[in-house]
């Protein structure tokens, strides 16, 4: 590449990493002080912040596999967890971080709400949501019947095969309704069981009590259901909300609930990010002067003040949520970024001691820095990745913006600073 497109290259990445500090900058209150440029990002999109940062509330609730076949609880435990995420993002908690656990035979679901600090509207939020299912009735033998010699057979046609809900009304006592719609598995089961239950009453339950128990007199195809009862209006409204959030698959009660105070309060937060600014000056002196003979030091320091930036806007672009081992896993691939610069600047060294001049001692050193820069950073990768998917919360956070800053470290490391060496230091042939 000439010299010239170096150039613009270069001014275009120094553009980019000016207007990420702008979008990363967070306002500096939280009230409505307009649009301006210096918070057009906070603006755009706010930070999110975990729950050790704010606080806020955490649930732990037991889930109830008693009715669930063995084959079918981790699908079951999964489809909770994004129930009730879906559920607190529809009635406006923000950022609610839901985690789902197995020891031995407890299956358990833990909601992290940052922010919250009301624990009974938390509650609410969250175990409202409806647990509906169909149930087979047995009819005792005998002339007199008495509800409590009632049997209620469980089936596995439940609102997990819910695809949709919308309020309807009665064409003939004009009362409200609400209408239900099964995704394709929902909808065979549905017809298996009415065609099962001809002539027969089929209880429907909700939250674990007879909503409604109708006579069935032909065989429904289709998946559409319809639940009656004595609802008002917004009654039925909400439960069609709710369905649409999601219904549960399994009970789930409310064993544990805790309000969590801010593990940094906004001060300590600012104090925190302060001393990792003085690390991150001190760390850039060190390599100015220590590669100073070579010139080379004080590019690594721009190229880092590029990376800092351009990987924080990738954070929030992504709506990754910071927690303290969020910030802990970015400060470390900010050590790991100065690393493959010693590594590059390690191998111009000592081509210039073998007599090269700078033009091929710089391409040599970046050619052997390059192999262990990639292995070490493959290997990270790899372990950021296994620690995403097989742990939870904290360490999950932690792996994430590890990983995001890996990837970012190796392009500042290699392509930015390779890019201000070709256009600034003046080859000698």
């Amino acid at each position: 590449m000439s010299r010239v497109k170096l150039i613009y290259l270069l001014i275009f990445i120094v553009i980019l990493a000016a207007l990420a500090a702008f979008f990363v900058y967070p306002s500096p209150s939280h009230k409505d002080e307009g649009f301006s440029f210096l918070n057009f990002g906070a603006k755009f999109r706010p930070w999110r912040l975990g729950l050790d940062l704010v606080g806020g509330t955490r649930l732990v609730y037991d889930v109830d596999m008693s009715q669930i076949k063995d084959a079918d609880r981790s699908a079951v435990l999964s489809g909770l967890r994004d129930v009730i995420e879906r559920r607190v993002n529809l009635f406006g908690v923000s950022e609610p971080l839901v985690t789902a656990a197995k020891s031995g035979e407890n299956y358990r679901l833990i909601v992290e709400l940052a922010g919250i600090k009301d624990v009974n509207r938390a509650i609410q939020e969250v175990g409202s949501t409806p647990l509906l299912d169909f149930r087979e009735v047995v009819l005792p033998q005998g002339e007199q019947t008495k509800p409590e010699d009632i049997v209620y057979v469980p089936t596995n046609l439940t609102g997990r095969y819910i695809k949709g809900a919308q309020i309807e009304f009665d064409s003939t006592t004009k009362e409200p309704e609400v209408g239900i719609q099964f995704n394709e598995e929902g909808a065979k089961i549905f017809e298996q069981l009415t065609e099962k239950n001809i002539g027969k009453p089929l209880a429907i339950f909700l939250d674990n009590k007879p909503l409604e128990i109708p006579i069935v007199k032909e065989k429904i195809s289709g998946g559409r259901a319809r639940i009656t009862g004595k609802f008002t209006v917004e009654e039925a409204k909400k439960l069609a909300e709710r369905f649409n959030a999601g219904a549960l698959a399994a009970p789930i009660n409310l064993i544990s609930q805790e309000t969590v105070g801010a593990s940094l309060g906004n001060e300590s937060l600012i104090n925190t990010l302060k001393a990792g600014l003085w690390g991150t000056i001190l760390v850039l002196i060190f390599m100015g002067f220590y590669y100073r003979r070579l010139g080379l030091g004080w590019f690594s320091g721009i190229a880092l003040l590029i990376y800092i930036p351009l990987t924080l806007a990738i954070y929030k672009l992504l709506g990754t949520t910071m927690t303290l081992a969020g910030i802990g896993g970015f400060i470390l691939s900010i050590g790991m970024a100065v690393d493959a610069n010693v590594l590059i600047f390690e191998g111009v060294k000592e081509a210039i001691k073998r007599g090269l001049n700078y033009a091929p001692a710089i391409d040599e050193g970046f050619k052997k820095a390059w192999a262990p820069i990639r292995d070490s950073n493959i290997s990270t990768i790899i372990t950021c990745i296994i620690l995403y998917y097989l742990t939870t919360s904290f360490v999950k956070g932690f792996a994430l913006t590890l990983l995001i800053g890996v990837l970012v470290s190796m392009f500042s490391a290699v392509f930015v600073t390779r890019t201000m060496l070709k256009v600034f230091i003046k080859y000698t042939q």
